[in-house]
């Protein structure tokens, strides 16, 4: 189960790709299938004629039954609640239960640490991949941020810049808009480029198109909401920028991170953030200071708490 339709395909590909030589069948299950294919894929399903089910929420849904359901795996588990995730591991008896994240909620981690959940950590990066060099900085330093992605870009790299907002709004007239800077970066910084933006309010199949652009090369720099936290690997951009990063968590900045440096490239993650308080500044520091997910993790539960271990809220405060 994955919390993307970008995602699951890309497992599906990948999973096709290794399983289907030993004869086991994969099949894909997104929410904005048509009727008549669901139908199809459930009575497999029920029937046994499916090996691996690979899908997002929708395999949530009351009528997706297992013939006898062996192994949950839930990947970016973060970006599911407790009852889904417990959702999920009830259609079978008993199943196997595998949760996989670059950076657990501070819940996840609590019960590790009580002993209510094995753990297994990769704390390797692939090979040829490089550190990311991570800046926070303040407002006034977008202009200079501006050319920095402008040489990087020119030399044939890729930027993302993410924004808290799809569009203005009055009652946030601090936070950057997707749309908006999108526009102002294509019509009078970024001319030379192809600019795009990208946020969860477009239909699938446009998302999926701009995606693929920006994948192919054809979309120099994508402008876009946290939609692209999950499940992007485009191995040629090297840049990654959070406007008003003050306002994400520190899960979500990790994981902002991780869709840089999957390449090559010497890869930057920029934090520009705003705001003076000691929660900022230590979370700023944070991010600074460690690349490796379980220490942001640690400090988000330190700064956050453990949330309700017989309940479903994941964390104590909403101070983040």
């Amino acid at each position: 189960m994955a919390p993307t339709a970008i995602l699951a395909q890309q497992h599906m590909e990948e999973f096709t790709k290794v399983l289907e030589q030993f004869g086991i069948k994969c099949e894909l299950l997104l929410g904005g299938m048509s009727t008549k294919k669901r139908r199809e894929i459930l009575e497999k399903l029920k029937n046994g004629e499916i090996d691996v089910l690979i899908g997002t929420h929708a395999l949530l849904v009351e009528d997706v039954e297992f013939k006898n359901l062996g192994l949950v795996v839930t990947d970016e588990q973060h970006r599911f609640g407790v009852r889904q995730r417990a959702c999920i591991a009830s259609k079978g008896l008993n199943p196997d239960v595998l949760v996989m994240t670059a950076t657990p909620i501070p819940r996840t981690l609590a019960l590790i640490l009580y002993g209510d959940l094995d753990i297994s950590i990769i704390d390797e990066l692939p090979p040829n991949r490089k550190k990311i060099e991570t800046y926070p900085v303040m407002k006034n330093m977008e202009r200079r941020i501006e050319e920095f992605i402008r040489s990087n870009v020119a030399k044939g790299r890729q930027a993302y810049i993410v924004c808290p907002l799809v569009e203005e709004n009055e009652e946030f007239e601090n936070f950057k808009s997707a749309i908006e800077l999108a526009e102002k970066y294509q019509a009078s910084i970024f001319p030379e480029f192809k600019v795009a933006y990208l946020h969860g309010k477009m239909k699938q199949k446009e998302k999926d198109e701009i995606m693929q652009k920006f994948k192919d090369g054809e979309i120099q720099i994508l402008v876009s909401t946290t939609v692209i936290e999950v499940g992007v690997n485009v191995p040629n951009a090297n840049i990654m920028v959070v406007q008003n990063a003050e306002h994400f968590g520190l899960a979500q900045l990790h994981q902002l991170r991780g869709r840089v440096g999957r390449g090559e490239y010497q890869s930057y993650c920029i934090l520009i953030y705003e705001g003076k308080g000691k929660n900022t500044k230590e979370r700023m520091k944070i991010m600074k200071e460690t690349d490796n997910g379980f220490i942001v993790a640690e400090k988000d539960l330190e700064l956050r708490g453990s949330g309700e271990f017989f309940g479903t809220r994941q964390h104590r405060t909403s101070r983040i």
